[in-house]
C-alpha cells in the first residue's frame, strides 16, 4: 500500500522540464500542474474531513437530547438501545470507520505521495534549470547560496500548498458549516462567531502583510549567512594562510547579527498575534455560552442546540489559533519561495537557438570574425578582433593580464554570447549549434584545475564516460599520474583509483590535480585542444615529461595555448600577441623576436631554465 502511493509522483522520471516562470502564482502553478490529481484528492479529503468534524458536535447535541428526554428509560439500557440503535449505529459508523478511513487516505496522499515525490520533483527540475545557467550566473553569486535556494524552495513550496489545503481550506469549510448549523438553530447563536470572524480577519489583515514582508527579509538574511559561512569554508586554506580568523568571524557575525535582529522582529509580530488571538478566543467561548444559555432560559432553543454550539465554538477557537500560526508559516514559506525564485525563475542567458544542430568537425578550423564583447560594459574587452586558425595549426596566445586571452577562449566555448561578429568552426557558426556538441569537440586544461568530489576513476572517466578501464589507465600513465594514484588512500579506506579526492580535489596537491585533469583530456581526445597554463602547477621534471605527452596529444589537433611563461609556447606554429582586446602582432617566435615589438619586449623580461634551449632551437 505504501509503495503504491509512493510511486504516484516520480521526481526524476518526467521529460525535459520547461523554464520556471517568474511571478509567484505562475511559479507555483508550473510545478503544481504536474501533480494535479494527488493535490485534488488531498483537497477533496480535506473537505470531507471538515464536514465530518463539523457533524461530531451535532452528534453530541443529539445524544444529550436523547439522554435528557429519555432519562427514565436509561435504567433499561436494552430498551434505550432498541429505540435508538439506528441513529447511534450511524454515529458510530462515522466515528469509527468513515473518519479513520478519511484520515488514512489523507495521510497516504500527504506523506507518501506528495511530501517526498513533489519536494523531489521541485528540487530536481530547479536544479536541472539552474545547472544550465551561463558561467556568469555562477560567478555572480555564492554556490552555497544557490544550492540553498534550490533545496529549500522545494520544501517551502510543497509545505505551503499542503498547509493551505489542510488548514485554510479545512478551516473555511468547518467555519462555514458551523455558522450554518448555529444559524439553523437560531440566527442569534451565530452572532458571536460572526463577530469573532470579523475581528479575526481584521487582525490577520493587519499583521499578515507585515509578517510576509518580514519573512522575505528573514529568508534573504538566512541566505546571506549561508553564503558567507560556505564562502569561509570553501576558502579555508586562504583564511589560514593569511591568519584571518577574526576577519572571517566579523564577516559572518555581521550577517548573523542581522539575521537575529530580523528574527526577533518577526517573533514580536507572532507574540502580538498570539496574545490578541487568545483574548478573542476566550471572548468567543464566553459570548457563545452566554447567548446559548440566555436563549435556552427563554425556551427559544433546547438542550440539544446548547450542547451543539458550545463544542463548535471551542473547536473554532482551537482551529483559529492553529490557522493563524499556519498562515504565518505559509507566508514564511512564500518568502522562501520568492527568494528561491531569484535563482530558479531566471531565463538562461546562453541558450541553444530553435533547431540548433550538432557541430560536425571536419578539420578543426577556427575563425574569429570581427568579434566584439565586453561583459555588457560600454568599454569592450574585445573589439573587432579577427583571427583564422587553420586545421591542425597550433597557436599561442600571448599578452598581459587583462589583454583578452581567457575571454577569447570563453567565447570559443560559448560561455557567453557575442555582442557582435561571429565565431566559426569548420565554417559553422557556433551560435547555431548545440552547446553540448560544441564543448564535446573541445578539450580544455586550465591553470586552476578543480576536480569533482568523487573517485579518481570517475574524475578521469568524466572525459569519456564510455571508455573502458584499460583506456582510463593508459591515459593516467601518459599523464604521469598512475604511480601516485596507486599510493592514495582516502579517509574511508578507499585506495588507488577508488579513492575520493575531496571537494574540488583538496586532498591532492596542485600538481596531482593537474595531472588527473590532463589524463581526463587525454581520454577525451577532442579535435580542438585549449591549454590555459596547463603545466603551471607542475615541477620542472614532471613538466618536461608531460610536455612530451602534450606534444603527442597535440598531433593532428587544432591547439590554442595560453601561457605567461613564454618558453612553454615558443615552439607553437604561430604566436598571436593581444593587447587590450586587439591583435597587435602575430608570427613565429623567431619572426616576432626579429620585429622587436611587444613580444620581443616580453621575451627579454623573462628568464629561466627553458630560455637558452628555446633560443637555440629558434636559431636552428
Amino acid at each position: 500500500m505504501f509503495r503504491r502511493f509512493e510511486g504516484l509522483v516520480e521526481p526524476t522520471a518526467r521529460g525535459t522540464p520547461g523554464e520556471p516562470p517568474d511571478g509567484l502564482l505562475r511559479f507555483y502553478w508550473f510545478f503544481l500542474r504536474q501533480v494535479r490529481w494527488p493535490f485534488a484528492a488531498l483537497l477533496t479529503l480535506s473537505l470531507l474531513l471538515a464536514l465530518t468534524d463539523a457533524a461530531i458536535p451535532v452528534f453530541v447535541g443529539r445524544v444529550v437530547k436523547l439522554v435528557s428526554e429519555d432519562a427514565p428509560g436509561i435504567a433499561d439500557p436494552g430498551a434505550f438501545l432498541a429505540a435508538h440503535w439506528r441513529m447511534l449505529g450511524g454515529m458510530a459508523l462515522v466515528l469509527l470507520l468513515v473518519r479513520p478511513v478519511l484520515t488514512l487516505m489523507q495521510t497516504l496522499f500527504q506523506y507518501q505521495a506528495i511530501a517526498p515525490g513533489f519536494t523531489g520533483l521541485i528540487r530536481w527540475q530547479a536544479h536541472w534549470h539552474v545547472v544550465r545557467q551561463s558561467l556568469g550566473f555562477f560567478q555572480n553569486d555564492f554556490a552555497g547560496r544557490i544550492a540553498s535556494r534550490v533545496l529549500e524552495t522545494g520544501h517551502a513550496l510543497r509545505q505551503s500548498l499542503v498547509s493551505t489545503i489542510n488548514i485554510i481550506w479545512y478551516m473555511s469549510i468547518y467555519a462555514t458549516s458551523a455558522l450554518v448549523l448555529m444559524a439553523g438553530s437560531d440566527w442569534r447563536l451565530a452572532l458571536p462567531t460572526l463577530g469573532w470572524l470579523a475581528c479575526y480577519v481584521g487582525l490577520l489583515a493587519l499583521l499578515i502583510p507585515r509578517i510576509r514582508a518580514g519573512s522575505i527579509r528573514l529568508s534573504d538574511a538566512k541566505s546571506r549567512v549561508t553564503g558567507r559561512v560556505v564562502d569561509s569554508y570553501t576558502n579555508i586554506l586562504t583564511v589560514k594562510l593569511f591568519a584571518r580568523p577574526q576577519e572571517e568571524d566579523a564577516f559572518v557575525r555581521r550577517s548573523l547579527d542581522d539575521h537575529v535582529r530580523l528574527h526577533r522582529e518577526q517573533l514580536r509580530r507572532f507574540s502580538v498575534l498570539n496574545i490578541v488571538l487568545t483574548a478573542l478566543n476566550m471572548l468567543l467561548v464566553a459570548t457563545t455560552t452566554a447567548v446559548a444559555l440566555l436563549l435556552w432560559s427563554r425556551g427559544t432553543v433546547g438542550v440539544q442546540e446548547v450542547a451543539t454550539v458550545l463544542p463548535l465554538a471551542l473547536q473554532i477557537t482551537a482551529l483559529g489559533s492553529r490557522f493563524a500560526f499556519e498562515v504565518t508559516e505559509i507566508f514564511e514559506q512564500f518568502g522562501v519561495v520568492q527568494e528561491g525564485m531569484r535563482a530558479i525563475a531566471r531565463p538562461i542567458a546562453v541558450t541553444d537557438p530553435p533547431g540548433a544542430r550538432r557541430l560536425e568537425i571536419r578539420g578543426g578550423a577556427v575563425e574569429f570574425d570581427r568579434i566584439r564583447f565586453g561583459y555588457g560594459r560600454e568599454a569592450g574587452v574585445i573589439d573587432g578582433l579577427s583571427l583564422r586558425i587553420a586545421p591542425g595549426e597550433k597557436i599561442g596566445l600571448v599578452g598581459r593580464s587583462g589583454a583578452g586571452k581567457s575571454t577569447l577562449v570563453n567565447l570559443l566555448l560559448r560561455f557567453y554570447d557575442l555582442e557582435g561578429g561571429r565565431i566559426l568552426i569548420d565554417g559553422q557558426d557556433i551560435a547555431g549549434v548545440t552547446q553540448e556538441s560544441l564543448r564535446a569537440q573541445i578539450s580544455v586544461v586550465t591553470q586552476d584545475t578543480s576536480l569533482l568530489h568523487r573517485s579518481i576513476r570517475e574524475n578521469i572517466l568524466y572525459g569519456r564516460p564510455d571508455a573502458g578501464e584499460a583506456a582510463m589507465l593508459e591515459a593516467a600513465r601518459r599523464a604521469h599520474a598512475h604511480d601516485f594514484i596507486q599510493e592514495l588512500e582516502d579517509w574511508h579506506g578507499r585506495r588507488g583509483y577508488d579513492a575520493h579526492v575531496g571537494e574540488r580535489g583538496v586532498k591532492l596537491s596542485g600538481g596531482q590535480r593537474q595531472r588527473i585533469a590532463i589524463a581526463r583530456v587525454i581520454l577525451k581526445d577532442a579535435p580542438i585542444l585549449i591549454l590555459d597554463e596547463a603545466t603551471s602547477a607542475l615541477d620542472s621534471e614532471i613538466e618536461a615529461a608531460i610536455q612530451e605527452q602534450l606534444e603527442g596529444l597535440m598531433e593532428g589537433k587544432t591547439v590554442i595555448a595560453i601561457a605567461h611563461r613564454l618558453s612553454t609556447i615558443a615552439r607553437m606554429d604561430r604566436l598571436v600577441i593581444l593587447d587590450r582586446g586587439r591583435i597587435v602582432e602575430q608570427g613565429s617566435h623567431a619572426e616576432l623576436l626579429a620585429q622587436g615589438g611587444h613580444y620581443a619586449r616580453l621575451w627579454r623580461r623573462q628568464s629561466g631554465g627553458f630560455l637558452g634551449e628555446v633560443e637555440e632551437t629558434a636559431a636552428e
